[in-house]
């Protein structure tokens, strides 16, 4: 899969509202077949950071992803909102899914 985790700098006054600004982005990538996640998160020492962690099926699903419609709508919509450039980790991870912390398992039965 392509693993992707990328930090957002929202400027202070649309840091409260960015979950409103990415909503119609967020949803759309979420309903791409190759889409296996796409969660934002805000920091809890920066108010004004956004993490997103996101995961492709593989390299074709992530460049249909950055070919579609509605990323190229976001790169002219989100920029207006932001700080600084995003910063990105984009990784080719041979696994389909989250692996267990087997350093703090919990026990569930």
């Amino acid at each position: 899969m392509i693993f992707i985790t990328a930090k957002f700098r929202v400027l202070p006054e649309h840091a409260d509202r960015w979950p409103e600004v990415v909503e119609e982005f967020t949803r759309a990538t979420r309903a791409e077949p190759g889409c296996l996640w796409f969660d934002w998160s805000r920091s809890l020492e920066d108010p004004t950071e956004y993490v997103l962690v996101e995961a492709f099926r593989d390299e074709e699903a992530g460049a249909a992803h950055a070919g579609s419609a509605h990323f190229k709508a976001a790169q002219r919509a989100l920029v207006p909102h932001l700080a600084a450039t995003p910063r990105i980790v984009n990784m080719k991870v041979p696994q389909e899914d989250w692996s267990l912390l087997g350093e703090m398992a919990v026990d569930e039965g």
